[in-house]
């Protein structure tokens, strides 16, 4: 504004060479050449749009149901959430700013809650506060981004493509974790080895998909041919780990609880394995621990204290005493089902099906109502069977694997001082599921069972007063089959089905049936306490006692995942001496005994489920022959090579010796001259030297007899 007449207002501004003010300059070739990136620090907050318009007296609620909905992606502070309002109506905007304490929280909030549906009408959008600024300066024309490279992602299952399909196990000893390709009887190969790979054990997923290595800040997943990290789980100190069946899920479980938003203390927490998110954590009472929650180290835990059903749906836990319930939360939002838990009081214990979505549970004797085995439907909550039980003092519930049938070991008062067990056994795929019952002989007392995997067969052990135990071998033979030398069964038989015992033998010195993945054969194992007597049983048709071996102090028996092998091993971590392993065949042959110092664990890798179809699988039997004897021929190979790579080994030193032999001639012939000097003769009489060689004759009597003869 510049002066025109005497008494108008001069602008300060204006520059009179210039005839113009400061803000008739045109900076903006400047400002954008010295544009700075400013930091809003508002990284952590986001903003919620589409929330419902509500009036005053429902914003506490509408807020409370947002922050439910935000409450596992990241701790929201007291004053985090702020929801403008209409000053004139007191209706909120329908938008809300959130503050979370971490930038990576916000992150996470906009990948989890962008388009959620929050009811029928509303859908929320989440967006983070600084891309507001971002998206107002977007230029006008669109500018094609640059692809970035493709990294190919590593095969998770690659180990199963070995061209000479050999499995892999895991071995712990002091500070190092390794990894090694099973060779039968020869050397196993590394594959991957680290120092203080894990602070505490490890453990392979249900699948052999990752391994789960222990640290102080949480549990950490890897994977692939090269071992690198896939996802990492913060929970501190974490002590105890789950699988769901279909590595989707993974619970953690730690001593010590930590503190959520709301100010709760929570112990168990369920994550989500391909995002790493954590879906949702529990508190859980010191009265579910059996001892107070004061008492860290005497802490007794019936874990996994939430089970997974078969195929991921569904996981449940229970609450045990007068007010007892099964709380059953789907995944993965990890809501309660039907918004409520299942009342059941007193329940003592349940197990889920392994092929359906069914749940078994005991309840004990009350008052005039006797004990309770139930099956329950899920999620109609449907009473599929019941059975009432008398004088009961415990049960232990076992499910076969396919879940065709459901053990229960119920253990009931005999008189004041002495009890007695039997089994009762549930045909879940027969019409109204029957029940079988068994009862031991007098004097016997069941203390483990152990169902066959893909079969009908269970071993139980059962203690005769204080120094006998013996096994018993039983087969479920279902309604309208033949018994197992293929003979038809009795009219009654057929109808009702048995369970028919094959074999009582004695198990001196066992506490322990570790049955084959693929069935049939057993190892009997006396680990942990006892000696270690190991017994490797044929349990097709006529169980058989095949061999006899002993591992002394052993503390942990593993089939490998084909049921060929078998390892025994000593951990550091239980016995401090003779810690190793013993390789063994499925017959009880040994293979080999390896002594490893500070040895503490050996786990094989899991393999998952055949894709191959049931008509596929009985080709592949049929032809058993052909790929045996392909199989043998690699395996004569294999020792071809390998005795070959001992006799070039062999010939290396041989050549090796003789060379360093003609190098030591060649040298002392050359200090003859040397030699003379020093002794002043040659020492070496083929040489010349004056030297006299001496024989000395030694004659030896061995024995001398003297004999008067007689003319």
């Amino acid at each position: 504004m510049a002066p025109t007449e005497r008494g108008m207002v001069r602008d300060p501004r204006y520059d009179p060479e210039l005839d113009m003010t400061e803000e008739d300059l045109d900076f903006s070739d400047i400002e954008a050449r010295y544009a700075v990136d400013t930091n809003s620090s508002y990284d952590n907050i986001v903003i919620v749009d589409g929330a419902p318009i509500v009036g005053e007296a429902k914003v506490d609620r509408l807020l409370a149901v947002v922050r439910k909905l935000f409450k596992n992606i990241g701790e929201i502070p007291d004053d985090g959430i702020y929801m403008p309002r209409d000053e004139a109506s007191g209706q909120s905007k329908g938008f809300m700013f959130i503050e979370f304490a971490a930038p990576e929280q916000a992150a996470l909030a906009v990948k989890m809650v962008n388009n959620h549906k929050f009811d029928s009408k509303h859908t929320l959008s989440v967006f983070k506060f600084n891309d507001i600024e971002r998206f107002a300066n977007m230029p006008d024309e669109f500018v094609e981004p640059e692809a970035e490279p493709f990294v190919e992602k590593e095969h998770l299952k690659s180990w199963l493509a070995d061209d000479k399909a050999r499995d892999q196990w895991v071995m712990m000893k002091g500070d190092e974790v390794s990894i090694y390709w099973n060779n039968k009887s020869e050397q196993p190969d590394l594959a991957h080895t680290r120092t203080n790979w894990s602070d505490m054990y490890v453990a392979w997923s249900p699948k052999g998909t990752y391994l789960a290595t222990f640290h102080r800040q949480g549990i950490v997943l890897w994977g692939g041919p090269s071992w690198k990290k896939i996802v990492r789980f913060e929970h501190p100190n974490v002590k105890l780990i789950d699988f769901s069946s279909n590595e989707k899920y993974i619970t953690t479980w730690s001593h010590e609880p930590f503190t959520t938003s709301d100010g709760d203390q929570h112990r168990v927490a369920i994550w989500d394995i391909v995002t790493g998110r954590q879906l949702r954590s529990f508190p859980v009472e010191s009265s579910a621990l059996g001892g107070s929650s004061n008492q860290q180290s005497t802490l007794k835990i019936d874990w996994p204290i939430f089970k997974w059903s078969f195929d991921d749906q569904y996981v449940a836990r229970m609450t045990p005493g007068e007010n007892g319930m099964i709380s059953v939360y789907e995944t993965p939002g990890m809501g309660l089902l039907d918004k409520k838990s299942i009342k059941i009081e007193n329940i003592q214990a349940f197990a889920w099906s392994p092929s359906e979505h069914v749940l078994s549970y005991w309840i004990p004797e009350a008052g005039n109502n006797p004990a309770r085995v139930t099956l329950m439907k899920v999620p109609s909550r449907e009473i599929v069977r019941q059975k009432n039980l008398f004088n009961v003092i415990d049960c232990k519930l076992y499910w076969q694997q396919q879940g065709d049938y459901l053990a229960v070991q119920v253990e009931r008062a005999k008189t004041k001082k002495s009890t007695v067990t039997n089994l009762e056994l549930f045909r879940l795929r027969e019409k109204d599921i029957p029940v079988d019952v068994v009862e031991l002989a007098q004097g016997q007392d069941i203390t483990n069972l152990f169902w066959e995997p893909h079969g009908t067969r269970f071993a139980v052990l059962a203690q005769e007063g204080a120094q006998k135990t013996v096994i018993q071998f039983y087969q479920m033979v279902p309604a309208g089959a033949t018994d197992t030398k293929g003979k038809k069964k009795s009219a009654k038989a057929e109808q009702a089905g048995e369970v028919k015992l094959l074999k009582t033998a004695d198990a001196k010195g066992i506490n322990q049936v570790v049955w084959s993945p693929k069935g049939r054969f057993c190892v009997l194992g006396g680990v942990r306490g006892f000696q270690g007597d190991l017994q490797f049983w044929d349990v097709d048709e006529e169980p058989t006692l095949m061999n006899t071996g002993e591992h002394y102090m052993c503390t942990d028996v593993e089939w490998d995942p084909t049921g060929r092998y078998v390892m025994s091993s000593v951990s550091y971590w239980r016995v401090q001496s003779d810690t190793g392993f013993t390789l063994w065949t499925f017959t009880g042959q040994l293979l080999s005994r390896q002594s490893v110092p500070l040895f503490k664990q050996l786990l094989w890798r899991p393999r998952p489920p055949t894709l191959l179809s049931e008509e596929k699988q009985k080709e592949v039997k049929k032809k058993l022959k052909d790929y045996s004897r392909e199989f043998d021929e690699q395996d004569a190979a294999q020792t071809t090579k390998v005795s070959r790579e001992v006799l070039e080994k062999r010939l290396g030193l041989l050549r090796g010796w003789r060379e360093y032999v003609a190098r030591t001639e060649d040298e002392y012939r050359r200090e003859r001259e040397y030699r003379r000097e020093v002794y002043g003769f040659y020492p070496d009489e083929e040489e010349g030297g004056d030297t006299e060689g001496i024989e000395e004759w030694i004659e030896e009597f061995l024995d001398e007899t003297e004999e008067e003869v007689v003319a």
